[in-house]
């Protein structure tokens, strides 16, 4: 993937420096300004959602919501390890809350922990698509980003985040079951 994202970089570069030469450092300071800002942003909505998954965890809430979801991630994962169950489950509604970097940490506690019981395919297959294809409540990050770039409004993307989220989920599980069978474990 490195070598994809140098040679895009060599190529527009290329394309910069031969088609207007005098404009080549300008938009190299400029996208370097705007990462730098992107950055800035990014990192104060993710310590803000962190801050408050902290205080969740503390007053229960995360602990009760998991709660909540556990049978059907107990059913869906087919896996009997409470702790792993218990990784998952958080990994599963930290995203569901829209705090997908505060919920990397447990889903890679889950995935290390399902590979030392020696789960079966099947549960990591089933780990990473849930991950990546996880429905968000609330898409905090993009809330953000697009309120912080003056949006209107920034919250008419919840609707669509949610229905293309399920539609992934859905598909994804679908796939997953088709692949391994529905009684393989």
């Amino acid at each position: 993937m490195n070598i994809l994202f140098l040679a895009m970089f060599i190529l527009s570069a290329v394309a910069v420096a031969v088609r207007s030469p005098d404009a080549f450092l300008p938009a190299l300071l400029e996208g370097a300004g705007n990462a730098v800002t992107l950055s800035v942003a990014l990192v104060s909505v993710y310590a803000v959602w962190l801050g408050f998954l902290k205080v969740c965890e503390h007053c229960g809430i995360l602990n009760g919501f998991s709660k909540l979801v556990k049978p059907a991630m107990s059913r869906l994962f087919r896996v009997s390890d409470e702790t792993a169950l218990g990784l998952i489950t958080v990994n599963v509604t930290a995203n569901m809350l829209g705090m997908g970097g505060a919920a990397t940490p447990a889903g890679v506690s889950a995935m290390e922990r399902l590979d030392g019981i020696g789960s079966p395919a099947y549960c990591k297959s089933m780990l990473f698509v849930v991950n990546t294809a996880s429905i968000q409540l609330l898409p905090t990050t993009v809330i953000a980003l697009r309120a912080q770039y003056n949006s209107a409004a920034p919250y008419d993307i919840l609707l669509p985040v949610l229905v293309s989220g399920a539609a992934a989920l859905i598909l994804g599980i679908l796939a997953v079951k088709l692949v391994y069978g529905r009684n393989k474990t």
